[in-house]
C-alpha cells in the first residue's frame, strides 16, 4: 500500500464500527477466522442461511436473518457501532442498503485493471441512484479513491 493509499484509507478504517456483509463475502473469505478484517469491531453479516456449525459463539459476527431484511442488519450495525460508522460491503448486500435509502456515502476505489467479467458493484439494483459528484478524489500507486455523496 502506497503512503498516499494509507494516508487515506487508515483514518477512516480508524472510524468503523462495524460492518455489513453478505454471506458470499463472508464464505468466500471462511468469516476471517473469526476475526473482523481491518481491525473492526464487528461483523454483520445478512444471510439466509443459519451461521455455519461450529462456529465460534465468542467471535465478534452477528448473523441476522434475510427473512428480516437489510434494514434488520443496519439496525444491528448501528447498535453496535455506537457513535461509530457502519460500513456495508458491495455487492448485492450493499446495492439492497442502498435502495433502501440507508447510504450516505459511497467509497470506490478504480484500479487499472479489465477483468471482462464479474459481480457488479451493487449486485441487480433496478433503480437510478444519483451520487454527488466526488468530494474526494485521492490519486495513489495504481489507484483511484473516490468517495461521493449519494443524492436525496
Amino acid at each position: 500500500m502506497s503512503q498516499a493509499s494509507y494516508d487515506y484509507t487508515r483514518p477512516y478504517w480508524d472510524q468503523i464500527g462495524a460492518t455489513i456483509v453478505g454471506r458470499h463475502v463472508f464464505d468466500m473469505t471462511d468469516g476471517w477466522d473469526g476475526k473482523p478484517p481491518s481491525g473492526v469491531d464487528h461483523v454483520v453479516v445478512v444471510t439466509r442461511r443459519p451461521k455455519p456449525e461450529g462456529w465460534d459463539p465468542e467471535a465478534p459476527f452477528h448473523f441476522v436473518e434475510g427473512v428480516e431484511g437489510v434494514e434488520a442488519g443496519v439496525a444491528k450495525a448501528q447498535e453496535l457501532a455506537g457513535d461509530r460508522i457502519v460500513e456495508v460491503a458491495a455487492g448485492d448486500v450493499g446495492g439492497q442498503v442502498l435502495a433502501a435509502g440507508l447510504i450516505d456515502e459511497v467509497r470506490m476505489d478504480v484500479l487499472p485493471v479489465v477483468f471482462g467479467s464479474g459481480k457488479r458493484y451493487f449486485g441487480s439494483v433496478h433503480a437510478q441512484h444519483l451520487l454527488a459528484d466526488p468530494d474526494a478524489v485521492i490519486q495513489a500507486n495504481r489507484v483511484l479513491h473516490l468517495r461521493c455523496r449519494v443524492r436525496r
